[in-house]
């Protein structure tokens, strides 16, 4: 009996030895292959175990209904915190943020800066000047209203000084 299988496929004059070299070579690569699987099968089937040990399916299914719970719990106490940010925003608004004072002697002849103008304004530039005029009469006060970073009341020097060193975020000179 004659196999003419090699004939077929054109192979009839190769030798022998140079096909099972390469089919040595192959089954060389599909072992090496095989066991690069077997590694990372056993890799996977360790992480598996561990993640379920002392779990079963419904234990597992209660976790993660339970993260599921803290999520959704977490994304409302987020936008709690948002609403109450907005409104600390809105009420910071009203308030004072920006602020000077600038001392100076009223009368030259009293001797040391006892006098002082103070400027209290919040974001849109509102608020007031407190003018405390010291003397050896007495000590008076004049208070000031400011809206938009303006006076109606014409200002003194010392005021002026003031007020601008407020609009400029309290840099200057005292």
């Amino acid at each position: 009996m004659k196999y003419t299988l090699f004939e077929n496929m054109g192979l009839a004059n190769m030798d022998l030895s140079i096909l099972l070299i390469i089919l040595s070579v192959l089954v060389l690569a599909l072992l090496a292959l095989s066991m690069v699987l077997l590694v990372k099968t056993i890799n996977l089937t360790k992480k598996y175990r561990k993640f379920m040990t002392g779990k079963n399916v419904k234990s597992l299914e209660t976790e993660i209904v339970g993260l599921f719970e803290d999520n959704k719990t977490m994304k409302e106490q987020i936008n709690d915190n948002r609403r109450d940010i907005r409104s600390i925003f809105k009420q910071m608004r009203g308030v004072y943020q920006k602020c000077s004072i600038n001392r100076y002697d009223a009368f030259k002849e009293m001797g040391g800066k006892l006098s002082f103008c103070l400027t209290l304004l919040d974001e849109d530039n509102n608020g007031f000047i407190l003018n405390s005029i010291h003397s050896s009469a007495g000590c008076y006060n004049y208070l000031k209203q400011i809206r938009g970073g303006r006076c109606e009341i014409d200002l003194g020097a010392e005021e002026q000084e003031s007020l601008d060193c407020a609009l400029n975020g309290g840099k200057g000179e005292e």
